[in-house]
């Protein structure tokens, strides 16, 4: 062999070990932004399984509020379910545009309840009911920080694909783009208040 094959053959090699480390890398960030995702998932669990909760307490307290009590829990049970289709694949943007109206609608129900909270002073004296509300402001407090985590490391996904020549190894193993949490509405972008 001359020296020409040789440099062929190094050549040949260092681009294929390029490749693969550009692959390992795509595989890197998506595992990142799946892990991200799970972190908010498991707030938004904790989310969901504080609600019920308020929702007993709040239930002795609003006896004429019966039809808030049932929409807050509606929403949280679709919420649930567009939650657990989003962990099924958390780079779908389908998946993640669904969770983000349930999880809009809910916060939207919340607020309903905690602006007619208001009106029962006995509720807000209750310690159950401060206690919860303790816990939801805490953890919505952990989701919007889970929600940046998410978002930073779609972005890093989502550019480590686009840049050339990395786009070459995503399209020829379609990798696909990760859905951002964003939100779209003003009242999305408050922060739910829980107040007593």
């Amino acid at each position: 062999m001359n020296t020409i094959t040789y440099i062929f053959i190094g050549g040949f090699l260092v681009l294929i070990f390029y490749f693969i480390a550009i692959f390992n890398n795509l595989i890197r960030l998506k595992n990142q932004f799946k892990n991200a995702f799970s972190q908010i998932d498991v707030q938004l669990k904790r989310r969901y399984d504080l609600i019920p909760n308020l929702v007993e307490t709040a239930k002795g307290y609003m006896k004429h509020e019966r039809e808030t009590l049932e929409a807050v829990i509606k929403a949280r049970g679709n919420a649930e379910s567009a939650r657990k289709n989003a962990a099924r694949d958390p780079g779908n943007q389908g998946s993640m545009q669904q969770l983000m109206e349930a999880e809009a609608s809910l916060s939207g129900i919340l607020g309903r309840l905690f602006a007619l909270s208001e009106s029962y002073p006995e509720l807000k004296a209750d310690q159950t009911i401060r206690d919860v509300m303790e816990e939801l402001k805490t953890t919505e407090n952990r989701i919007a920080f889970s929600r940046q985590a998410y978002n930073d490391s779609v972005m890093s996904y989502n550019t480590a694909m686009e840049v050339f020549p990395n786009n070459f190894v995503a399209n020829l193993f379609a990798f696909k783009q990760a859905g951002l949490w964003t939100s779209e509405t003003k009242a999305e972008r408050q922060a739910v208040k829980v107040s007593f």
